[in-house]
């Protein structure tokens, strides 16, 4: 079947799914079907639409179909040089583009180049009523329609089939360098935001175990003159660090407690009340938390911080509780969830309640 076959049966499937007011799962790769709120619902399969449809290397952006694998359009990009600058990450091969936009997932550049989210340029959607719709562009100068594809990221497939994604790319840098020293978690803290604050070409900022992590990208001589600046020891095989980070791999990831993921202003202090030994990223923005300890009690601690604490994956004996993955929003920003759902979706066919109980 061609691919223009495919994304008319798609459609033809929504279609029914839409006269029928049947409940639709959206699935591509399957590499983070364990995210979010359970769904139910008929398999709708995006998998096999796949394949890159456009890529000037000169304009730094790539169009490609949402079932297209994140390592074949990664590997066409690395050979004129250039690269997906959000690093998401892959949790497994089968990875696909229009999943992890879904998801808005984002690697450690996130707070120095920024989301998934500001990289999308333009997308081609089918909505619950069956209606194939384009919004945004291929081009930086075409503004349209911007706000609406970004929608898309994050949005768990709640308000559309992802069809079609353009993304900006960035050049890759010319020199990379990562530098590691011992400090505590609080002077990490006060040292990321202070060189956040400096034009100093910070890619990355972790911090694991006693250690922080620091990662420099961009021309050598700025690499130099700010590794200089900032001290610490080279790390050897650096590239494998954060890609072990980025993926889970190292051993704080593999335990069957639950794992939170607390996104929290970046100069927000240690929360000591919260047991457990976190892992940093994003500068200390980014925060995760192993631990079994009540979820009121740990949202509780994380929104008296100004942040929100998203249960990112689920420990055995929580796979049957009402936990839910993402932190109730205000009934204020509900309100305009439910008109957005509305406006896609107003059956609610898909992925219903895989981000928020109701939707």
């Amino acid at each position: 079947m061609n691919t223009r076959d495919l994304s008319q049966t798609l459609q033809a499937q929504v279609l029914a799914a839409y006269a029928q007011g049947t409940a639709l799962q959206i699935h591509g790769g399957n590499s983070k079907a364990w995210y979010g709120n359970s769904t139910q619902g008929e398999i709708l399969s995006v998998a096999e639409h796949s394949g890159i449809l456009n890529y000037e290397p000169s304009e730094l952006v790539i169009t490609a179909r949402a079932g297209t694998p994140l390592s074949e359009l990664e590997a066409t990009l690395a050979a004129e040089n250039q690269c997906l600058a959000f690093e998401p990450p892959h949790f497994a091969a089968t990875a696909t583009l229009g999943g992890t936009i879904a998801c808005n997932f984002s690697g450690s550049a996130r707070p120095y180049l920024g989301a998934a989210r500001d990289f999308v340029l333009g997308c081609k959607l089918i909505n619950g009523k069956g209606e194939i719709l384009k919004f945004g562009g291929q081009v930086m100068k075409n503004v349209a329609g911007y706000d609406v594809s970004r929608l898309m990221a994050g949005a768990l497939g709640t308000l559309g089939v992802l069809l079609e994604i353009s993304v900006r790319v960035l050049p890759k840098p010319e020199t990379t360098l990562s530098l590691v020293k011992t400090l505590s978690a609080k002077d990490m803290l006060q040292q990321a935001n202070a060189y956040a604050r400096l034009p100093l070409p910070l890619s990355a900022c972790a911090y694991i175990d006693g250690q922080a992590y620091l990662r420099l990208a961009g021309s050598e001589g700025s690499v130099k003159q700010a590794a200089k600046l900032m001290g610490g020891e080279p790390l050897p095989e650096h590239e494998n660090f954060w890609f072990k980070l980025r993926e889970q791999q190292f051993a704080f990831f593999q335990t069957e407690k639950t794992l939170w993921r607390l996104s929290l202003p970046a100069d927000t202090d240690v929360l000591a009340e919260l047991e457990g030994e976190p892992i940093y990223d994003w500068g200390g923005s980014l925060r995760w938390l192993v631990s079994d300890l009540d979820a009121t009690l740990i949202r509780e601690a994380v929104t008296k911080a100004g942040g929100h604490a998203t249960l990112f994956r689920r420990s055995a004996k929580q796979t049957q509780t009402t936990v839910t993955s993402f932190q109730a929003l205000s009934p204020e920003l509900m309100h305009y969830h439910r008109q957005l759902k509305q406006a896609f979706d107003p059956k609610g066919i898909f992925n219903p309640n895989r981000l928020y109980i109701g939707l």
